[in-house]
């Protein structure tokens, strides 16, 4: 079990730090922060650049904690909180990501999710620091909350700041 969530952390870690990166620097395929803060005011996120580098800094630091395996819930819950407000463009479109749906952040965020539960297993810095005996029910329905709190907040505040812009 311990190799199978370690690689669950690679594997979700290491591809939402890749988003981060793509909105940074234009890494992989990316367009930085400059060209994707038009696509984010598209969306109804004002001030586009800001939110971008608010957006990345939380991937990049949501996704280095689930690879470490350090503070699992906490990394969990931003990760989850990111994807959620990433879903939220795209629910329109349905689930689909061919039509341009949220089936990809919907999938990075569930896998967040059942870590935020099942913790990061033994191969973790958690488990050296001795933090991985916490009550995993809590941990996760806490890493819930935080994450539902804070999409709300990121959406509520971008968009009121768009209305605010357009009038």
């Amino acid at each position: 079990m311990d190799i199978g969530l370690l690689i669950l952390r690679l594997l979700v870690g290491g591809l939402v730090f890749g988003h981060a990166m793509q909105k940074l620097v234009g890494a992989f395929g990316g367009l930085g922060a400059d060209r994707t803060a038009p696509i984010f005011e598209s969306w109804g996120f004002v001030p586009g650049k800001p939110l971008v580098l608010l957006a990345a800094a939380l991937e990049a630091i949501g996704s280095a904690l689930l690879i470490l395996g350090l503070g699992t819930p906490l990394g969990a819950s931003i990760v989850l909180g990111v994807m959620t407000v990433a879903a939220s463009v795209n629910v329109t479109n349905g689930l689909w990501a061919q039509k341009g749906g949220y089936e990809v952040a919907f999938t990075y965020g569930g896998i967040a999710l059942a870590l935020a539960f099942t913790g990061p297993g033994g191969l973790s810095l958690d488990r050296a620091v001795g933090f991985s005996d916490y009550n995993h029910a809590l941990g996760g329905a806490a890493a819930v909350v935080v994450a539902a709190v804070a999409a709300a907040g990121f959406v509520g505040y971008a968009r009121t700041k768009a209305r605010a812009a357009a009038i």
